[in-house]
């Protein structure tokens, strides 16, 4: 008689298989690919101790210098290949850094995970879990849609675009927004028939929703994009502070970026005159099966409002944004209040992003004082030397995209980037943090592949568009995006008061004590 609790053989290979198909089956059920795993994880490796043991010590790098660089390649293969989750890469790092002797002690080499922007991130992700828990974060989303009633495909979404921008300011998380909307999105394209003007209408609506807007809103809100962090973490190291508030008034005109996509996207696909059929019948039926808003929302809403009023009145009350949140989540935790277990709490709260951003930041700490960074941009000097700021802008953000070809991380190509532009600003005598921020936020606009950004492979999963697809309305969208930042963001830095062109202007915004 057969036993209960055995593992059926769709899931266990035979013994006879070996040790080999026991791993490629074990590699596939975590959701990669076996041929890319091993070859990551063994290509990160080899690559580590070739840097660390056999490479001759490049000149005017040191010891330091080169172990950090040996770490660097590592963690970006590991990246790039998803060899190794991210939460354990960005685990890693801190022990690869002091066994390397790159950065000692310990606690020196694991800065990252100690900054005010890890316990802020975190602190934003606890509750973006409470407001999953709670159903928050889609009521907003289906009640916005629903009391604007678009009835064009360009009305649903500006529609969708204005519930994305809401959500910035709860959800911390491009990836997470995009996932939060998914359903949303979905439920309004399956209504559209299969006609050219109503595929192409599913393409705009999803591409321009899921990945655009979300990105563009990610850029203005803090909280709202984890490359944010790691700037914002970057340069509290050179004791250069900005609150949320002055994020906000450095990157709200980014919002105008998304007038020209969608002019470009709408004009693509040719959706102009392309009606909802349906479409807002399907956010109605799903806005009626909303329950009653219970006291747990209303509450929560309440702790949000006053997190808001208090990272805006920042300048007033001195209240850092990390302290804010951490305070606002504390009131969330009052016994009684809620009604949810830690564990729903936690099972929703993205551990391994948060993991990654601290391993991230610590290595970008380390590329700093190792002198990494200004080996590195001595060596993309010669490129750019000679030349305005503006053909400077354009040749590192080019040079960015095609990097970026091969990365999914937006955080990991951050890490790398944004210490090297830091260092290499003053050589080219332009503003460290303008010149810094211009090329790290056009980076954010990777929009060639869907793999290189993870709102782009969930909206990929609704199958609405293919790959060609996407690069085709992709490449335009990525140079309006290139001459946004130099055309429209560098002259609004400049009336910020940091002028890219002018590196000795003084800085207009809060220091960090003691630096």
């Amino acid at each position: 008689m057969a036993q209960q609790g055995i593992a059926s053989p769709a899931m266990e290979p035979a013994s006879t298989d070996g040790w080999m198909a026991s791993w490629k089956l074990n590699v596939v059920n975590s959701g990669r690919s076996p041929t890319k795993t091993l070859l990551g994880f063994a290509a990160a490796w080899a690559a580590f101790f070739f840097i660390l043991y056999l490479l001759p010590a490049p000149a005017g790098l040191n010891k330091a210098g080169q172990a950090t660089l040996a770490v660097m390649v590592w963690a970006c293969l590991m990246w790039i290949t998803e060899a190794v989750p991210v939460g354990v890469s960005g685990l890693l790092i801190p022990m690869l850094l002091v066994m390397t002797n790159a950065v000692k002690p310990f606690p020196a080499s694991a800065s990252g995970f100690t900054t005010p922007v890890v316990f802020l991130c975190l602190s934003a992700f606890i509750f973006a879990a409470i407001m999953q828990a709670a159903g928050v974060d889609r009521r907003i989303a289906l009640s916005l849609l629903h009391r604007l009633r678009a009835s064009t495909v360009n009305g649903v979404i500006w529609s969708m675009f204005a519930a994305n921008l809401v959500l910035s300011l709860i959800i911390p998380a491009a990836n997470a927004r995009a996932a939060t909307l998914l359903p949303v999105v979905n439920g309004i394209t399956r209504f559209f028939g299969d006609t050219e003007a109503e595929r192409a209408a599913k393409k705009a609506i999803v591409i321009q929703t899921l990945v655009y807007g979300s990105m563009i809103s990610g850029m203005c809100i803090m909280t709202a994009h984890l490359p944010n962090f790691v700037l914002v973490g970057l340069f509290e190291k050179q004791g250069l502070k900005l609150s949320y508030f002055d994020w906000f008034l450095l990157q709200w005109p980014y919002l105008g970026m998304f007038v020209l996509t969608q002019w470009w996207v709408q004009y693509f696909f040719k959706t102009r005159n392309v009606g909802v059929h349906g479409g807002f019948e399907a956010v109605q039926r799903q806005y009626d099966e909303l329950p009653r808003t219970s006291r747990t929302e209303w509450l929560i809403l309440a702790v949000l409002a006053l997190l808001a009023g208090l990272w805006v009145t920042e300048s007033w009350h001195k209240i850092a944004s990390h302290n804010a949140a951490l305070m606002a989540m504390a009131l969330l935790f009052v016994p009684g209040l809620f009604p949810y277990k830690w564990k729903e709490i936690q099972d929703r709260t993205i551990w391994g992003t948060m993991l990654l951003l601290a391993g991230a930041l610590s290595m970008s700490d380390a590329m700093g004082k190792t002198g990494l960074a200004q080996w590195l941009s001595d060596l993309i000097h010669p490129l750019a030397v000679g030349h305005p700021w503006w053909m400077v802008l354009l040749i590192l953000m080019l040079g960015t995209h095609v990097i970026r070809l091969g990365m999914l991380s937006n955080v990991a190509a951050i890490t790398m980037l944004a210490p090297v532009l830091l260092a290499l600003a003053p050589k080219l005598g332009l503003h460290p943090v303008a010149f810094t921020m211009l090329v790290s936020d056009t980076d954010t606009f990777a929009y060639i592949l869907p793999t290189q950004i993870t709102a782009a492979v969930i909206a990929y999963s609704s199958g609405t568009f293919s790959m060609g697809d996407y690069a085709k309305v992709g490449w335009l969208s990525v140079l309006i995006a290139i001459a946004y930042g130099i055309c429209i963001m560098a002259p609004w830095y400049a009336f910020m008061g940091i002028p890219v062109w002018d590196p000795a202007a003084p800085w207009p915004f809060g220091t960090v004590p003691g630096k």
